[in-house]
């Protein structure tokens, strides 16, 4: 049998994975299976140069055991392992796995017990109520999984950005390595343009003007793009998009007899492509940042001079919202500190968890008075040009009132009022709820607004404009959640 390329080892790699989950056991194991398919997805080397050099280690993600397998797939096509796991259950049983909390023991019970062997038949039962009814199941789980199907579809094949920036942070770093010719190795997609979930992996690289023509490696994800430097600037466009905002760049250029094309905007005899601002002043634009150019207004906001600013690392000024190993962070206070001081920094935030959130280790009134202690003490150290700020993430209970007392809350330099429960209420109850906690005279900055977990959790119903009036009216701050799997 042929070898395997890139993309039908890591498919086969990923299916071991989704295999090895619906098996039971060690769970990590299934998911180091899967982060080492995302990382095969992601090679910027040929896998057969890396095999033949023995430098599957290099791959984030691949110990030796997981090499092994790697080898035995693309030499054979297959693995004796995978294919004894292949007896137990069909194809189409592994779809169900990317539904957001349906565990792997729950996908095994719909499968034995209801015979559901695709995403389209879990869709089907649970709209007929066939799997509320069954023993072991329940309403609870049908209902999280039409509410969930959506996610499931929506996120497929789209990779969380702190992943995607790892794989393809090594991506770069090997394309260099293997190619060190090649110059202004960027990377472009829509992980350039900071979208929420990435598909599109891209790297764009300079090449001699001999190597113009050579095609783009691309395995199951990655994409490299090569382009001598009179057209870079024009495939860094291109390969960057969207696709919406290049259609209205080209429509820009014909208003102005010009034409914008792959190779570059033709103005006359005259081709501009080697950067992307020439592009942009070419058309009376200014540089938009890759992060706007979504096709939402932006190129009318450029032509009227109201691009807005963008907020950068040299913004910033400090942290908050920080948690410690007093609740569910992993650090103490006083590392945590030093290092947002030794990081250039003016204040550190500390805002563990609330004593409710006791899934969290959420603090108790004598705990906040040593944290207080504690901090009171560092800050003496650390003198005027840095400081610890106290501040708690009070859990916004039920009715809309804060976790403790007013004699407490009073205590702290600031209060993150955020609801971790109670996810289910309508729109209603739920906008009362944060209106609430907005009124209250203690509340400085409401976390998470919505809840939205990125391919896990949809967002509860809220009137996002009411709550968002609300806030401006009692000065409280509207936290932008940027972690990578909670955007909200």
């Amino acid at each position: 049998m042929a070898s395997l390329d890139t993309r039908g080892v890591a498919s086969l790699l990923r299916e071991y994975a989704q295999r090895t989950a619906l098996r039971g056991g060690n769970p990590y194991r299934a998911k180091a299976y899967s982060r080492a398919a995302d990382s095969l997805a992601a090679l910027a080397v040929p896998l057969d140069v890396l095999i033949a050099e023995d430098r599957l280690t290099e791959i984030p993600g691949v110990g030796e055991a997981i090499a092994d397998i790697i080898t035995k797939l693309y030499k054979c096509g297959t693995h004796p392992s995978l294919e004894k796991l292949r007896k137990e259950f069909p194809e189409g049983v592994l779809e169900m796995l990317s539904v957001p909390g349906l565990r792997p023991e729950k996908v095994l019970r719909l499968y034995k017990d209801l015979g559901i062997t695709s995403l389209a038949e879990l869709e089907a039962a649970a709209k007929d109520d066939r799997i509320k009814k069954a023993k072991g199941l329940g309403a609870a789980l049908q209902t999280k999984i039409l509410q969930n199907l959506a996610i499931a579809k929506s996120g497929k094949g789209r990779l969380h950005l702190h992943r995607a920036a790892a794989l393809l942070s090594h991506a770069k770093d090997s394309l260099r390595k293997a190619r060190p010719e090649l110059k202004r190795v960027t990377i472009a997609g829509d992980f350039r343009r900071g979208c929420e979930l990435v598909g599109d992996l891209t790297i764009v690289a300079e090449a001699s003007k001999a190597d113009k023509t050579s095609k783009a490696s691309a395995t199951d994800g990655l994409q490299i793009r090569l382009s001598d430097r009179k057209h870079f600037g024009v495939a860094l466009l291109f390969a960057t998009g969207s696709a919406a905002h290049i259609e209205q760049l080209r429509a820009i250029a014909s208003e102005k007899g010009m034409r914008l094309e792959s190779d570059g905007l033709h103005k006359g005899r005259t081709l501009i492509g080697g950067d992307e601002a020439q592009i942009y002043s070419a058309l009376d634009l200014p540089f938009i940042d890759p992060e706007l150019r979504e096709g939402r207004g932006e190129v009318e906001l450029a032509q009227k001079g109201k691009l807005p600013k963008l907020v950068t690392d040299k913004d910033l000024r400090g942290i908050l919202h920080c948690h410690t190993d007093a609740s569910d962070g992993t650090e103490t206070l006083e590392t945590m500190a030093k290092a947002t001081r030794q990081r250039g920094f003016e204040y550190f935030g500390v805002a563990d968890h609330s004593k409710s959130a006791h899934y969290a280790g959420g603090l108790w009134e004598e705990e906040i008075r040593q944290q207080h202690r504690d901090a009171d003490r560092l800050n003496k150290r650390f003198g005027k040009d840095f400081r610890i700020l106290k501040g708690i993430e009070s859990d916004i209970l039920a009715d809309g009132s804060l976790d403790y007392a007013d004699d407490v809350l009073q205590r702290f330099d600031f209060v993150v009022a955020s609801i971790h429960g109670r996810f289910k209420l309508d729109r209603k109850a739920q906008t009362q709820r944060l209106l609430r906690a907005v009124s209250d005279p203690h509340t400085t900055i409401i976390g998470h607004m919505t809840g939205r977990q990125l391919k896990r959790r949809l967002g509860y119903e809220i009137d996002v404009e009411k709550v968002l009036r609300a806030c401006a009216r009692h000065d409280v701050v509207v936290e932008i959640n940027a972690h990578s799997r909670a955007s909200s």
